[in-house]
C-alpha cells in the first residue's frame, strides 16, 4: 500500500478532545496511521509540504439532489411548491442518462472543490444507475438513492410511478451499488416526501430498510404548505405520521424539520432520527428557519446540507456553516451555534447521521483518509495569530482555500487540479445538456 506524509501542518482532528495539533499525518492505503508532532519523512513514498495549511476532515454534506446541479439559476425566487411543479418537476422528467451523469459530475466537482468528501444524495425517479457510475468514477463517498414517486398532484408523466416498479427499481439499485469499492458507496432509500407517497410505499420501505440494514433519507415539515395537505390527506402533522407508520428511528435521515411542534421534536429525538439543516437553501425558497439551537440542546443529532443547486445556489459548505452559525444568533443570543458546534455538524455530528462515526468525520489512526488541505493565507482570513483555527475557518474561510482534497487516501483534487473528473469536458458538455433539457421540458431558455 502507497503511503502519503503531511508534514508540518495544523491539524484539526475532531477527536473526542477537539484537538488541534501542530505536525503531521501520515496516510497508508486508505486510512489515517499515525497523526502527532513528527513523523519521519522516511516513512512515506510522497510527502506533501503542510506549512501553513490547515488539515480538517472532509466535510459531510448531509442532503445533496446531485440531479439538480444542471438546474441551478432555472428556478430563482419561487416558494417551494411552485418551485417544484413548474420548474424542478418538468426538468427532472426531461432528464435523460448522459444529462443525470453530467448533473452528477459537475455537482460532484464542486463538492471536491469545496472539500466536501461525503454526501447524502437523493436523485430523480429515472436513470439514477448514471448517478451512481458518476459517483463511482469521481471517488466521492456517497449514500444516495432513487427518488420514490407513486402519488401526487401536477406530478409529470415522466416522474409517475407504480409503487411495484419503484420499489422493485430501488432494490435492484441497491443490490448493484450498496457497498460499492469497499463500502465508499452505500445506498439510501429515498421517498421524496410524504405528499409525493403512498402508505404502502413508506411501509415498505420501512420493511426493506430493516431488511437490508440501510437508511431512508427524505424531506420533512420544510414549508407550511407542505405540512397542510399531509394533515388533510393523513389527519396527522408531518413527523407524526412517520412516526406512527414507523417510519421515525435510526435509519432515518430527515432534511430540513422546519416547522415542528414541541411534540414532534420529541419523537425525532426520542427515535433517534437524524435531522439535516438547510440553511441556504431554506432562506432563498423562505421556507423558515428551523429550531437548531433547541434541536441541539434537547440532544438531536443534527448535519448540515446544501440541498440542490437551484435552491441554493451552490453546494458550499462554507457558506452553509457561516449560515447556519449567523441565522439563529438573533432570536438566540450570540453565543448561540457557536463555530465549534457548527464544525461539528459538518464533520463528526454529519458521519453519525450517515452511521460512519468510527470511520470518517474526524482525523485519527484507524479512520478512512478523508480529508481536505486549506490555504487561509489570504486577505480575507488573515491576521491569524492568537485566533481559533476553527473559528477562521466557520467566519472566514471561502471554498476556494480548499488546494487538496483526499477521499480512502486519493487525491481527488490536488492543488485546485481536479485527478478524477475531467473539469472540461464535464463544464463544455452541462451547457449542451441544459439546453436539450429545457426545450424538452417545454420551458423557456
Amino acid at each position: 500500500m502507497s503511503t502519503l506524509l503531511i508534514k508540518d501542518a495544523e491539524i484539526v482532528t475532531m477527536n473526542a478532545k477537539e484537538e488541534i495539533i501542530t505536525g503531521d499525518l501520515l496516510i497508508q492505503g486508505d486510512r489515517i496511521v499515525s497523526c502527532g508532532p513528527s513523523i519521519e519523512p522516511h516513512a512515506a513514498d510522497r510527502v506533501l509540504d503542510g506549512r501553513g495549511r490547515i488539515v480538517i476532515p472532509g466535510f459531510i454534506q448531509t442532503h445533496i439532489h446531485l440531479c439538480q446541479t444542471l438546474f441551478r439559476g432555472r428556478a430563482d425566487d419561487l416558494q417551494l411548491m411552485d418551485w417544484l411543479r413548474k420548474r424542478i418537476w418538468p426538468l427532472e422528467a426531461a432528464h435523460d442518462k448522459e444529462s443525470i451523469y453530467l448533473s452528477a459530475m459537475l455537482g460532484i466537482g464542486e463538492l471536491i472543490a469545496g472539500g466536501s468528501t461525503t454526501i447524502v444524495d437523493m436523485e430523480t425517479v429515472h436513470h439514477t444507475n448514471e448517478a451512481f457510475e458518476a459517483i463511482a468514477a469521481s471517488g466521492i463517498r456517497a449514500l444516495s438513492g432513487k427518488v420514490m414517486m407513486d402519488k401526487g398532484e401536477d406530478v409529470p408523466a415522466g416522474l409517475s410511478e407504480r409503487t411495484e416498479d419503484s420499489l422493485r427499481e430501488s432494490v435492484d439499485l441497491l443490490e448493484k451499488w450498496n457497498g460499492f469499492d469497499g463500502g465508499r458507496i452505500r445506498y439510501a432509500f429515498a421517498p421524496r416526501f410524504v405528499i409525493s407517497c403512498t402508505e404502502k410505499l413508506l411501509t415498505e420501505v420501512r420493511d426493506l430498510a430493516e431488511h437490508y440494514d440501510t437508511f431512508i433519507h427524505t424531506h420533512a415539515s420544510e414549508n407550511q404548505g407542505e405540512i397542510a395537505i399531509v394533515a388533510q390527506q393523513t389527519g396527522m402533522r408531518n413527523i407524526a405520521y412517520l412516526d406512527h407508520i414507523g417510519l421515525a428511528s435510526k435509519r432515518l435521515i430527515l432534511a430540513h424539520c422546519i416547522w415542528l411542534s414541541d411534540a414532534e421534536k420529541a419523537i425525532i429525538r426520542d427515535r433517534g432520527v437524524h435531522v439535516s439543516h438547510c440553511p441556504g437553501s431554506n432562506l432563498k425558497l423562505a421556507s423558515g428557519r428551523a429550531a437548531v439551537p433547541q434541536m441541539a440542546n434537547m440532544g438531536i443529532n443534527l448535519g448540515l446540507g446544501a440541498d440542490g443547486a437551484p435552491c441554493n445556489n451552490n453546494l458550499d459548505m462554507f457558506q452553509e456553516m457561516r449560515l447556519a452559525a449567523l441565522i439563529h444568533k438573533p432570536s438566540n443570543g450570540p453565543t448561540a451555534m457557536d463555530a465549534h458546534h457548527v464544525f461539528r455538524m459538518a464533520t463528526i455530528d454529519g458521519a453519525k447521521a450517515v452511521g460512519m462515526e468510527k470511520e470518517i468525520g474526524s482525523l485519527e489512526p484507524g479512520k478512512k483518509a478523508d480529508l481536505a488541505i486549506l490555504n487561509l493565507n489570504h486577505f480575507h482570513a488573515l491576521p491569524y495569530s492568537g485566533v481559533d483555527p476553527i473559528s477562521r475557518i466557520v467566519y472566514s474561510a471561502i471554498c476556494s482555500d480548499v488546494e487538496t482534497t483526499i477521499i480512502d487516501g486519493h487525491l481527488v483534487m490536488e492543488n485546485r487540479q481536479m485527478r478524477t473528473i475531467d473539469q472540461e469536458l464535464v463544464l463544455r458538455e452541462a451547457e449542451t445538456a441544459i439546453k436539450r433539457l429545457v426545450q424538452r421540458a417545454g420551458l423557456a431558455n
